[in-house]
């Protein structure tokens, strides 16, 4: 065989091409949630670098490593569900402390893979609850789009209109166009501060966990829930969905593993991607399925090639105006928070317990010191728990394909969101913000 069969063999010009898109809509669309979070933890430039760093080595290792494993399109992304609420749990917490959350989060992932508690542990939770959990905890991000319309409407209603007509046209790259436009307004109204940029390679920050166990209730347990039932239930999902059989439990166990030594360094949240992996399993990535695996292996490294370069990701953020922050996360997060909805009010029976899980996360109550989205969680079990007792028996978040009955992965569809909504979101061409 020639070099250059070679080379066409190890890097087919669909699945690279099928692996930058995939990249470049999970990290434009999900990068300003991420550095929200990050702030909103207290962390300065050179740990908001490190955060983009932990989670590219992450993305990439996780994504090429078990691509390679099991011969399938394994992508992995970043949780941006979960990095929503960070942004909206962390303030006040520690780094210290929230880096405590990150590594609690991933022990119950790895111990629900090493175990085969993911269906029993997430089978307790109702899939309208976890919904209405995910939309209560993303309700500030789609509101923060239309309040910046007063302040700043020369970016805010570009970026918005921008992403209405790119949805008409150009549905898949509808963040994308909308970021475009934005910068370009932002631009023009003087809102930037370039002399922040810094073109250098990231490195890494460690920093000691603590553990705090309110933080590790009000932070680290809903982050686990948005994180299984979010995220790595749809990604799940699209790949059995393209016929690919690829074992769940070592699957958790190796993202939550990854995870477990890369918290200390900001890797707050690793699952399997949904939206973005459905990208590289379609018939564009490559025309034997048999060799789409190698559209996950290239955006492992796309990732990996973004992580290092996480230090000017960083500085380029803080640059940008604060206005076409929330206006970017807030038309990333549409699809997500449709599908949450749709998703947490689809069932007659339970309607009112995902409604108080949804109001009661989105007030913002602290209680004891925990935050809104566990007492959410609790708000609405309490409510399930005393208006269908007796009547019926709750359906659980299921794994796809892992027991029979109603749930993401069955015939009654996909689960509450993804890295950017749902399965179904997806194929609508909503691509929203995650990785």
């Amino acid at each position: 065989m020639s070099l250059l069969a070679r080379i066409r063999a190890a890097a087919p010009p669909t699945a690279v091409v099928a692996a930058l898109i995939a990249t470049t809509v999970g990290v434009t669309s999900a990068a300003a949630i991420v550095f929200t979070a990050a702030r909103a933890a207290g962390a300065d430039t050179r740990e908001v670098s490190s955060w983009m760093l932990a989670l590219g080595v992450g993305i990439a290792v996780t994504s090429v490593g078990l691509s390679l494993r099991y011969k399938a399109p394994v992508l992995t992304s970043w949780s941006t569900p979960g990095a929503a609420l960070l942004a909206t749990s962390l303030a006040g917490v520690s780094m210290e402390k929230a880096v405590g959350a990150f590594l609690f989060s991933a022990l119950l992932i790895v111990v629900s893979g090493v175990t085969g508690w993911f269906a029993r542990i997430m089978g307790r939770i109702p899939v309208p609850l976890a919904s209405a959990l995910l939309a209560g905890v993303l309700l500030d991000f789609g509101t923060g789009l239309f309040s910046q319309l007063g302040g700043s409407f020369a970016i805010a209603f570009p970026v918005f209109a921008l992403y209405l007509l790119a949805r008409r046209l150009l549905p898949r790259y509808a963040v994308l166009v909308a970021l475009g436009g934005g910068v370009v307004a932002s631009v023009l109204a003087g809102g930037w501060h370039l002399e922040k940029v810094q073109l250098s390679l990231a490195q890494p920050v460690f920093t000691t966990p603590e553990f705090d166990w309110k933080v590790l209730v009000s932070v680290g347990v809903p982050l686990f829930v948005v994180t299984m039932a979010s995220q790595n239930l749809p990604g799940v999902a699209v790949l059995r969905g393209s016929g690919y059989d690829v074992p769940v439990s070592p699957v958790l166990t190796w993202t939550g593993a990854a995870q477990a030594v890369l918290a200390p360094f900001g890797a707050f949240g690793l699952n399997l991607a949904a939206i973005t992996a459905a990208i590289c399993t379609g018939d564009e990535a490559h025309p034997d399925r048999r060799r789409r695996y190698l559209a996950a292996v290239w955006a492992g490294i796309f990732y990996l090639a973004v992580g290092l370069l996480g230090a000017t990701v960083a500085s380029l953020l803080t640059a940008m105006p604060h206005a076409l922050v929330l206006a970017v996360a807030g038309v990333g997060l549409l699809a997500t928070i449709e599908a949450s909805l749709t998703a947490a009010l689809s069932d007659p029976e339970s309607r009112e317990a995902a409604l108080v899980t949804f109001l009661a996360t989105a007030s913002g109550v602290t209680l004891l010191g925990i935050g809104p989205a566990f007492w959410g969680l609790l708000a609405g079990v309490l409510t399930s728990a005393v208006t269908t007792t007796g009547r019926r028996r709750g359906r659980g978040v299921r794994v796809p394909g892992a027991a029979p009955g109603s749930g993401p992965g069955s015939d009654a569809g996909p689960g509450p969101g993804s890295e950017t909504g749902t399965v179904a979101a997806g194929e609508r061409g909503r691509e929203g913000a995650s990785a």
